[in-house]
């Protein structure tokens, strides 16, 4: 099938047909310079990464809240799409998530920038924790501010999923409860190991999209595709929109193949020189952390028998370990900020810096190779219907998180009473996400202050 784009000639920034076609929004941002777009980019996503905590099944939640409903930065679908992408690959989902959605509109620098923007604030913190562990916060005694963040970040989370539940068709509905249950399961099992989501969860994700590919194919399909495969018999025409998001990210096909092969030389690379006996302790940091990080689907805390195994107890105790893992799980943006904990007790500035590249890289490096292809291949409706099978495994995967994160955060009644009213809040009154995480922790450190609704949930 042959892809036809109706691009014409850019005129003073903008494009003339695009701005007239039906499909084309009036966002005047869309054709302006790099630059005009990166600033909109910094606005929009300097503080996502001091108010986004929870894990990467909340920050789902707390993104989609900001950038779909507040901003309006991009469609919910389009959301959805890179979503699924970002779980279908090695690497932290949430971090390749902002980086793609700031991408659709400030291209390889713009992501970047949000990348930067989103993981440094609990780089510092953590850095400096490895670097004076007992002067910073205590994570057997968490501040009193941190208290009622958690049941507000879990209550924007069973907002998301809910909206994105509504959207799902008869079939989308059944492989979200598969997913869901399975998740659940695999997580909840004395006899399944704790690692096997690095393999279940890719699979479920694909099985989803292989599904629903094979079911568009059928006479009487069960989902709903707003074009069947069959029905592909002449080019595909790109809409307005369409050129807009290619012009924004601002990649192509080969650009997408060098990042591939960057990501392929830096793994066997790093893996050889260390199996040849080079000694240097930062390219023994750096492959371990890129080693892990390319193995690990979907992010989050999926890592930690992985990383344990590597660092315990070679560059330290088991308490310096989980005193880490409780500071990191306490810090806003993305959980692999873990890496420089550990690098950082083990070799100093440079081994944190060097451990968050190594663990970073790999999901950084690929999200950007997979833009471009993603950006072409959305056109299809074979895509499509791939794509929607993907979003329903994902969607499944939100709701299995919610369960797991409402019994981990919500403890005592008055993390009940924080978890109910921010999302009362979220759902009905349409407070953001980070109004509500603020609320949740002035009532959270209300309730504590006051020694009120402490009694276990």
């Amino acid at each position: 099938m042959e892809l036809v784009d109706e691009e014409t000639p850019l005129v003073k920034g903008k494009n003339p047909r695009i701005e007239n076609d039906d499909d084309a929004s009036n966002d005047s941002r869309d054709f302006e310079p790099l630059i005009d777009r990166v600033k909109d980019v910094i606005r929009v996503y300097w503080f996502l990464g001091l108010i986004a905590f929870g894990g990467p099944t909340a920050h789902v939640g707390i993104f989609q809240d900001h950038l779909v409903r507040v901003h309006q930065w991009l469609k919910e679908d389009l959301f959805l799409e890179l979503f699924a992408l970002a779980q279908g690959l090695p690497g932290p989902s949430s971090s390749q998530l902002i980086i793609s959605t700031a991408a659709t509109h400030g291209g390889v620098l713009g992501g970047s920038i949000a990348f930067l923007m989103w993981s440094l604030p609990g780089f510092i913190v953590l850095t400096t924790a490895s670097l004076f562990l007992y002067g910073i916060i205590d994570p057997s005694n968490p501040p009193i501010w941190l208290l009622g963040v958690p049941p507000a970040a879990v209550a924007l989370i069973f907002k998301a999923f809910y909206g994105f539940a509504q959207k799902l068709d008869t079939l989308g509905v059944a492989l979200a409860m598969l997913a869901c249950a399975v998740s659940v399961l695999i997580n909840h099992d004395e006899n399944i190991p704790s690692n096997s989501s690095q393999i279940v969860y890719p699979v479920l994700l694909f099985g989803g999209g292989l599904l629903t590919y094979l079911d568009a194919h059928r006479s009487k399909p069960i989902g709903t595709y707003s074009k069947l495969p069959g029905q592909d018999d002449g080019p595909v025409v790109q809409t307005a929109l369409d050129r807009k998001l290619g012009y924004k990210i601002g990649m192509e096909i080969h650009h997408g193949i060098f990042m591939f092969l960057l990501w392929l030389v830096l793994l066997v690379g790093s893996i050889a020189l260390v199996n040849r006996g080079y000694d240097n302790k930062y390219l023994e940091i750096f492959e371990i952390f890129y080693r892990t990080g390319s193995l690990v689907f979907g992010g989050g805390v999926v890592i930690v028998p992985m990383l344990q195994n590597e660092v315990v107890p070679k560059w330290m105790t088991d308490d310096q370990f989980f005193q880490g893992l409780g500071l990191a799980q306490s810090m806003p943006g993305p959980f692999f900020n873990f890496a420089s904990f550990l690098g950082g007790t083990y070799a100093g500035l440079p081994g944190a810096i060097v451990a968050n590249l190594g663990l970073m890289g790999p999901g950084f490096i690929l999200i950007f190779a997979m833009l471009p292809f993603w950006s072409k291949a959305r056109h299809y409706s074979w895509f499509q219907a791939i794509i929607r099978g993907l979003n329903a495994s994902a969607v499944g995967l939100i709701g299995g998180g919610c369960i797991f994160l409402y019994t981990k955060s919500v403890s005592d009644a008055a993390d009940a009473i924080v978890f109910v009213l921010c999302g009362g809040l979220a759902s009905f009154y349409d407070f953001g996400a980070p109004q509500t995480i603020a609320i949740g922790a002035l009532i959270g450190a209300a309730l504590a202050s006051s020694n009120l609704g402490q009694l276990p949930y």
